[in-house]
């Protein structure tokens, strides 16, 4: 696919500009001709890069606007009916499932990729290069505030030494991931950390102190892996293995990086599918090229027979969630396929 910038793409860096659209009114183009996105700042790179290139084909005709207001805050908005797409790191969940329902929205639920949610350390960080399950916990459970905030606290062969935290925003689908695959239960957690649905802050806090410890998509973790390290995490409850095991789209694929691997999705408004040709060539135009897209942002693609059975829900227009508004704590690659060839 022929990109009109010569140089690699900037979307990191680009991100709060992209953003910053979604507060006032398109000026160029027409009401009618503006795609408005927003929600998860984790599958914004993916939907951000679709946008660039399909933009690019559309030669400006169609606007696209993407927001970073977090899962839960575009799910709000998708609710109201303020949004055609919402993009998600979670499935949509019951109360918001009866919140679309409650305004007539109908959507159409579309997994797109999987992220390898990535726990980070400043790179002259030399002691917590492995973590456990469990030591997340204890640093991250509700009853830690306060009381465990330092580095010796976790571990006794580790730093008498403040730990520096930050964490994903309340509205963030990474929040609620993260609590419930960690934690145990979904938005539990300490509250006394720097908390963001931008993930770009998180990046800069996490790089500008030693004893910083973090969590986000991987994508932004390799895009900043010459100033961050990644944690390989151990989980006692993982069959394959009880050893550290390191985010990477390899252990994502043979699912070994449990419970912190995730599907990701984007959910379209069925009426401006049906009601808007700029919606629906947009939404065509992201399943048609979302593979590549994926990988050149650092995520991990679906199987293309996953990627058959989405384009097939989104050519019948199948409305509803495959989850049932639960969460997907645990979900493999193979299990988004059965899901969607049911």
């Amino acid at each position: 696919m022929t990109r009109m910038s010569s140089g690699p793409r900037t979307w990191l860096t680009s991100l709060a500009l992209l953003a910053g659209v979604m507060a006032g009114p398109a000026h160029a183009v027409a009401q009618d001709k503006v795609v408005k996105i927003d929600g998860s700042s984790t599958v914004y790179p993916i939907t951000e890069a679709v946008a660039e290139e399909f933009q690019s084909e559309s030669k400006g005709s169609i606007k696209v606007t993407v927001g970073i207001s977090g899962t839960g805050g575009g799910f709000k908005k998708f609710c109201r009916g303020e949004l055609d797409i919402s993009n998600a790191s979670r499935p949509i969940k019951k109360e918001e499932i009866e919140e679309c329902a409650k305004n007539g929205i109908e959507y159409i639920e579309l997994p797109i990729a999987f992220d390898a949610l990535t726990v980070v350390i400043n790179k002259q960080n030399t002691w917590a290069a492995n973590m456990t399950v469990a030591e997340l916990k204890k640093l991250w459970e509700p009853e830690a505030q306060g009381k465990i905030t330092k580095w010796n606290q976790i571990n006794p062969a580790w730093p008498d030494a403040k730990i520096d935290l930050f964490g994903a925003g309340t509205d963030s689908g990474t929040f609620e991931y993260f609590t419930e695959a960690v934690v145990g239960k979904a938005k539990s957690s300490r509250g006394d950390y720097t908390a963001s649905e931008d993930d770009n802050t998180l990046v800069k806090g996490v790089e500008g102190s030693r004893n910083a410890l973090g969590y986000f998509g991987m994508a932004y973790y390799l895009t900043h892996k010459d100033k961050l390290a990644a944690v390989s995490v151990a989980w006692d409850k993982n069959k394959a293995t009880k050893d550290p095991v390191a985010p990477n789209a390899e252990n994502v694929i043979n699912g070994s990086y449990a419970p912190l691997s995730r599907p990701l999705f984007i959910y379209v408004n069925k009426k401006s599918l049906e009601t808007r040709p700029e919606v629906k060539q947009f939404a065509k135009f992201y399943l048609d090229n979302i593979k590549s897209l994926v990988e050149e942002v650092n995520y991990v693609p679906l199987p293309d027979e996953a990627y058959t059975a989405v384009r097939a829900r989104f050519e019948k227009q199948q409305t509803g969630s495959v989850f049932g508004g639960e969460g997907a704590i645990g979900v493999k690659i193979e299990d988004i396929l059965k899901r969607e060839t049911k």
